[in-house]
C-alpha cells in the first residue's frame, strides 16, 4: 500500500515538472508577439514645395549718381535718412561751373549788343540804297553807285541774320552751362530711404567715363521682395501667383509669407549650374526684413487643403510575411497600401494617393476615415528577446 502511494506521488511530481517546463518554455522562450507603432489618419493640408535660397531686396532701388565731376562740398543725407523727391542730398563744388555760366552770359550779352549795332547799320544802308536807286532813275546818279548801295544793304541784312544765329548759339551754350551748374546739386529722384552712402565731404567724384553711384535709395521698405535661385530641375513647378514662405537667420523661428510675383526667363549660370530668378513679394510693414538678408524659401508647387491624410511612412510599411497572407491585394497605378488595426488584427486597406509632401500623403479614396490608426513601423525588439514598448498593444499577425 505504501509503495503504491509512493509511485503515484512520483508520477504526479513528474507530470507537474513536465507541465511547469512547458509553461516556462511557453512564456520565456517563445518568440515575442509583434508590436507596431501607429499614427492616426487626420484631416489637414498637404503641399509639395520647392526649396531655394535667396536674398531680401527692396522692390524698387534707385541709384543716385552725378552727371558732373567735382569735389563734394556738403552732404545732407546719410544712412537711413528719409528723403522726399527733389530733396538736396549732396553738393558738388559749383565754382568751375559758375565761371562757365558767367562767361556764356557775357558772350550772349556781346552777341545781343552786336545785333543792335548791325540792325542800325542795316537801317542806314537801306536808306542809302533807296536814295541811290532814286538818283539813278532820275539820271542824277550812276548805275554802279546804285548797285554798290544795294550790295551794302544786302550785306548788312545778312550780318543781322548772322548775329541772330550767334545769339541762338550763345543761348544754347548758356543753357547747357546752367544745366551743368544745376547738376552740382545732387537731389533725390524719389521718396524713400537712403540705404547706402558712398561718398564723404571733400571726396572728388569723376563722371568722365561712367556715372559714379553716390547714394542708393529704397523707394518703399514696407514692401520687399526675395530674389530666389531656383534650379532648372525645379523651375517647372514655380508658377506666378503661387504661395511661398521663407525664413531668415535673424528670425529663425518666424515664418514670413509671400507670393511668387515673377519667374524671370533669363538663366543664371554659375560654374555651369543653371538657376532662374523667382521673385517673391512680401509685406514688410513691421520693418523686420532688411535689404541683403539671406532667405531660405519654400515655394508651393501643389497644395490640397483640409483633406484626409496619413503619414507618408505608412504607405511604405509592409509587415513581415505580408506576401504569404490570404487576401493580400496588389495596388494599381496611383494606389497605395496602408495597414490598420481593426479588431486586434492587421488589415490591408487599398487607397488612392494624391499629393505626397514627404511627411504626409493625401488620401483621395479608400476605406479609411479620420482617426483610424495606421501602422507606420514595427517596434524594435528589446533585450532578452522581449519587444520594446510600442504606441499600441500587440496585434495578432
Amino acid at each position: 500500500m505504501f509503495k503504491r502511494l509512493s509511485w503515484r506521488l512520483i508520477a504526479l511530481a513528474a507530470v507537474a515538472a513536465i507541465v511547469a517546463g512547458a509553461a516556462v518554455w511557453w512564456f520565456a522562450l517563445r518568440p515575442p508577439a509583434a508590436r507596431y507603432v501607429t499614427a492616426p489618419a487626420t484631416r489637414g493640408d498637404v503641399a509639395t514645395t520647392i526649396t531655394a535660397s535667396g536674398t531680401v531686396n527692396p522692390v524698387v532701388t534707385v541709384e543716385v549718381g552725378t552727371y558732373v565731376s567735382g569735389t563734394i562740398n556738403a552732404l545732407t543725407c546719410d544712412f537711413n535718412t528719409q528723403v522726399r523727391k527733389g530733396q538736396l542730398c549732396a553738393k558738388i563744388d559749383p565754382a568751375p561751373y559758375q565761371i562757365v555760366v558767367d562767361e556764356d552770359q557775357a558772350d550772349l550779352a556781346t552777341a545781343k549788343a552786336q545785333i543792335v549795332k548791325d540792325q542800325a547799320n542795316a537801317v542806314y544802308t537801306k536808306l542809302a540804297s533807296d536814295r541811290a536807286a532814286l538818283l539813278f532813275r532820275e539820271d542824277s546818279g550812276s548805275h554802279d553807285a546804285a548797285d554798290a548801295a544795294l550790295d551794302a544793304y544786302n550785306q548788312a541784312s545778312a550780318l543781322v541774320r548772322l548775329d541772330a544765329a550767334q545769339i541762338a548759339q550763345k543761348t544754347a551754350l548758356l543753357k547747357a552751362a546752367q544745366i551743368n551748374l544745376n547738376y552740382t546739386n545732387i537731389v533725390s529722384p524719389v521718396d524713400g530711404t537712403v540705404v547706402s552712402r558712398n561718398v564723404n565731404v571733400g571726396q572728388t567724384v569723376a563722371a568722365s567715363f561712367s556715372t559714379p553711384t553716390l547714394f542708393l535709395i529704397a523707394k518703399d521698405l514696407t514692401k520687399m521682395q526675395v530674389d530666389t535661385n531656383v534650379s532648372e530641375s525645379d523651375i517647372a513647378g514655380a508658377q506666378t501667383g503661387a504661395d511661398a514662405s521663407f525664413t531668415v537667420d535673424a528670425f529663425p523661428n518666424q515664418v514670413f509669407h509671400g507670393q511668387v510675383a515673377q519667374v524671370r526667363q533669363a538663366p543664371i549660370s554659375v560654374q555651369n549650374v543653371i538657376t532662374y530668378d523667382v521673385v517673391l513679394t512680401v509685406d514688410n510693414s513691421a520693418l523686420l526684413l532688411k535689404p541683403g538678408m539671406t532667405a531660405t524659401a519654400r515655394i508651393v508647387k501643389a497644395q490640397a487643403k483640409n483633406v484626409l491624410r496619413v503619414p507618408s511612412q505608412a504607405l511604405r510599411f509592409t509587415p513581415a510575411g505580408a506576401a504569404r497572407r490570404a487576401g493580400v491585394k496588389t495596388p494599381g497605378a496611383g494606389q497605395g497600401v496602408v495597414w490598420v488595426q481593426r479588431d486586434g488584427k492587421l488589415a490591408q486597406v487599398l487607397v488612392t494617393v494624391g499629393i505626397d509632401d514627404g511627411v504626409n500623403a493625401q488620401i483621395t479614396s479608400g476605406d479609411l476615415a479620420v482617426g483610424d490608426a495606421v501602422i507606420v513601423s514595427q517596434a524594435a525588439a528589446g533585450k532578452g528577446g522581449k519587444s520594446a514598448p510600442a504606441t499600441t498593444p500587440a496585434l495578432r499577425v
